[in-house]
């Protein structure tokens, strides 16, 4: 095992493999709070890239329901299970040690890749799952939390904010395309390999064998075998889009087709420049912005060691013990810049799904004060701001102002339907 740094983690941890870092790195922030599961993004990868024979149960995209749901099921209380079965009770962060370096702190607990390092054997902790937890994608959707004890119960009494007593959220799943992917240091054919142009991970699948020790070792359980052809398949990125090779680009990286699609508008994708291993500073990059400055968006499940690339801005009603031990420490602070947002971050929200060409870079229009009020106690203003969002070429590719305009239809058209 070798020593590689893990900014998530605020420390060095075993992986198998040296120390290597692409130029640029696939990312996306997912809102939480915006999702209604329509499953549009989960279809409209599904009808592009699943649609073959083998693939009936690959869903590279999934919406599932937490706490209950997964896809395969129960993915990740298995894992943490694991995680706990072999280092017991040493799963804590010290948050007291935050830096640039650190920004959530130190993980003193054991990753996937030390956990199984213990007994020699394997390269990171994992399980395969059975074919039955390969069915049903949507299994418990919509099946909320109630009281502790009580099963088939709802709270008798209303509920509120900041918490609510019976809850559940929806939580957006593609493949994380990992800083220190597990599915590629498990790989004994090393077909497994990271882009050096945009860190996507993809499998090479004249050199797979369908050994399924991705699959097992993937702790967000993202790499998928494909029986008939006895390969393994994952998300591919959409790279000819984030490349600019795809005819609909017109040259310049476009969002991936799950981004693209998003109805209630939850996705920004963009791609961070990558420097000594880290997020090279560049604060008018959409990404950088919401998660290095602003560190409102999350990694899910950054124990795990993978340090991935998909954050999440976490859903505000949700008891935060349940949150801080899917996103780590840095949830109460995320939650409350996003309840009463800055300046800067109103406008970086209107960006997401506002273009199919990946935003590179914004600058913001200042406007006219809109609204003076409170939000929990504390003064909130809102102004009618622009932001502009460019592509890599600095092209403008959008331009939305916070205050969204009124059109009134004239008075031959009647408002029926």
């Amino acid at each position: 095992m070798a020593k590689v740094y893990n900014w998530q983690l605020g420390r060095e941890m075993d992986y198998r493999l040296e120390e290597a870092h692409p130029q640029w790195q696939f990312a996306a922030v997912f809102n939480i709070n915006r999702c209604i599961a329509c499953q549009t993004c989960t279809m409209a990868c599904k009808s592009t890239w699943t649609f073959s024979r083998g693939q009936e149960f690959m869903w590279w995209n999934n919406v599932e329901t937490k706490p209950y749901g997964g896809y395969p099921h129960h993915w990740d209380v298995k894992l943490l299970q694991l995680l706990e079965e072999a280092n017991p009770g040493g799963q804590v962060w010290n948050g007291g040690q935050q830096s640039d370096r650190q920004p959530y702190g130190v993980y003193q607990g054991q990753t996937i890749f030390e956990a199984a390092a213990a007994d020699g054997n394997e390269n990171a902790l994992g399980y395969l799952p059975t074919d039955q937890e390969w069915t049903s994608p949507n299994l418990y959707e919509d099946t909320a939390k109630g009281p502790q004890g009580a099963p088939n119960e709802l709270h008798s009494k209303g509920t509120q904010l900041p918490e609510h007593n019976t809850w559940f959220f929806y939580l957006q799943r593609i493949c994380n395309h990992c800083t220190y992917p597990a599915c590629l240091a498990a790989c004994p054919r090393n077909a497994i390999y990271k882009r050096p142009e945009d860190g996507i991970v993809l499998i090479d699948q004249e050199r797979c064998r369908g050994y399924r020790k991705c699959v097992e070792q993937c702790p967000y359980k993202k790499s998928m075998y494909r029986p008939n052809m006895r390969v393994s398949e994952k998300c591919v990125g959409c790279y000819p889009r984030v490349e600019g090779s795809d005819p609909l680009t017109e040259g310049v990286p476009m969002e991936s087709r799950c981004m693209a699609t998003c109805v209630g508008k939850i996705r920004l994708q963009s791609l961070v420049r990558i420097e000594d291993g880290d997020w090279a500073e560049d604060a008018s990059n959409p990404l950088y912005f919401l998660v290095r400055k602003e560190k409102v968006a999350l990694p899910l499940y950054p124990q795990f060691g993978t340090e991935p690339n998909i954050y999440y801005i976490p859903p505000r009603w949700v008891p935060r013990p349940h949150l801080r031990q899917m996103f780590g420490p840095g949830v109460d602070e995320a939650i409350d810049r996003y309840t009463n947002p800055s300046r800067e971050l109103q406008a970086v929200l209107q960006l997401f799904r506002a273009s199919q060409k990946i935003i590179f870079r914004y600058e913001i229009e200042e406007g006219e004060k809109v609204l003076d009020t409170e939000i929990n106690g504390r003064p909130f203003q809102m102004h009618n701001d622009t932001v502009i969002g460019f592509d890599r070429e600095g092209n403008e590719a959008v331009r939305l102002s916070l205050q969204e305009p009124f059109h009134i239809r004239p008075e031959q058209y009647q408002n029926s339907i």
